[in-house]
């Protein structure tokens, strides 16, 4: 979490145009300005400001062509990570304004019909946030365009602080890059709402942003990051050890090497608990009581990718992968649980491959590992082309839920679902000792 200090930066390098958040008496639910008199950045203008940064068009026809001027600015590009200035964490601190409270027009498209707020939204809201924050740590002064496609590479974690999301108070993101590579960047994001005077944790957030040539080809370097003082060292070392939790679970992953011995007896307990006595044969199996078969916990949707929902490099935006994803995985949830669950982490989402705009999108979710009232997700997006019939996996997105009551034991029938399931366990442990 971001020390104190931080809650009273402002971006040093003004990357935007701030617009002045509503003012005035402050109500329940309505923030007032900032006591410092620098209003916040509106959640509206993020986009728009990563529009200008990149020379994107919100016209269609426009846009492509802007997209087409970007192969020229390749010649701005730096040649070695050491030919640009180090930052620090400071340069890149944003606090981004949405205002649910004294907007009431922008609520509707917030809100649910349980008139709680769509949490698929605030996944968009945070995606597009990370790149603005990565663009404003590699903010140059004497360029009119960034030259770098700066892109959603990995959702390390979002932890949820607290289950409620009001639908009529203000909320406040604040963030900044955390740590850098070479040629990638973790930002940290915080969410918190305005409620009874003062402003409460509701997530913390943690994405990996790469940066890549103006054509999003190759990879290109990025500013470095010079900690400043003990407590932006301890950030930055943390930063590291991040980055070496998601290599190590990379190497671990059961789709390259075999589970552990413990897991290889949790799959063969679960197969044991489900054969037939009466028969003692390894085909026949029997559902134990109150559990559920892993193939009856599945939930499909397909989503044809317009124009519309374009990033600003012309490829579909990650937070409506995101978003689409999440609410498929609730649903799911909801359906094997019987009640609408609430959200505790979204954990390790991967972008393998860029969605380009015009593909048919299939999302497929499946409760792959359930303890208690807890339900892990595991929703897996492909493009599919109908004319070559080929499909290639987009991302992976791992969603943990909990119920209000003890819901089925989900059970895997094949070694493929005993995986899914022994990876879903791996999920729900990594949220719970988090």
């Amino acid at each position: 979490m971001l020390s104190p200090r931080f809650l009273l930066l402002r971006s040093a390098a003004s990357l935007t145009t701030r617009s002045l958040c509503a003012g005035g008496v402050s109500k329940q639910g309505r923030a007032p300005d900032m006591a410092d008199g620098n209003p916040l950045l509106h959640v509206s203008n993020v986009r728009n400001r990563l529009r200008e940064i990149v020379g994107a068009s919100t016209n269609w026809s426009d846009h492509k062509h802007a997209m087409a001027e970007r192969v020229l600015l390749s010649s701005m590009l730096a040649k070695s990570q050491n030919d640009l200035p180090a930052k620090t964490m400071k340069d890149s601190y944003l606090e981004v304004h949405l205002p649910l409270g004294s907007e009431p027009q922008l609520r509707e498209k917030y809100l649910t019909f349980h008139n709680t707020v769509r949490f698929g939204r605030i996944l968009e809201d945070l995606d597009s946030l990370a790149v603005l924050i990565s663009y404003s740590h590699t903010y140059n002064p004497a360029l009119k365009r960034s030259p770098l496609s700066i892109v959603t590479a990995l959702v390390d974690k979002i932890d949820m602080r607290q289950h409620i999301i009001y639908p009529d108070c203000d909320i406040k993101f604040t963030g900044h890059v955390t740590w850098v590579g070479k040629t990638s960047i973790e930002a940290k994001m915080h969410m918190s709402q305005y409620r009874d005077g003062a402003y409460s944790p509701v997530l913390d957030a943690t994405f990996v942003m790469v940066a890549r040539d103006p054509e999003n080809k190759r990879a290109a370097f990025v500013n470095p990051l010079k900690p400043d003082g003990p407590e932006e060292e301890k950030i930055f070392q943390e930063g590291e050890a991040n980055k070496s939790r998601r290599v190590e679970l990379s190497t671990a992953s059961l789709l390259k090497v075999a589970p552990t011995d413990e897991e290889r007896k949790i799959v063969h307990s679960l197969f044991l608990n489900t054969l037939d006595s009466k028969t003692v044969s390894f085909r026949s199996r029997v559902l134990p009581p109150n559990s559920a078969w892993m193939e009856d916990g599945k939930l499909k949707g397909l989503e044809i990718c317009h124009p519309q929902e374009r990033n600003i490099f012309n490829r579909i935006f990650g937070g409506f992968l995101m978003r689409k994803a999440y609410e498929l995985g609730w649903a799911n949830a909801c359906s094997y649980g019987g009640c609408r669950p609430t959200l505790v982490a979204v954990d390790d989402i991967l972008f393998q491959k860029p969605v380009d705009i015009g593909s048919l999108l299939l999302l497929s979710s499946q409760v792959c590992y359930t303890q208690g009232k807890y339900i892990q997700v595991r929703v897996h997006s492909e493009v599919f082309d109908p004319l070559t019939r080929q499909h290639n996996t987009t991302n992976v997105f791992h969603f943990t839920f909990a119920s209000d009551r003890d819901v089925p034991n989900i059970i895997p029938q094949t070694y493929g679902e005993s995986m899914l399931y022994l990876d879903g366990k791996r999920h729900f442990n990594q949220t719970v000792e988090h």
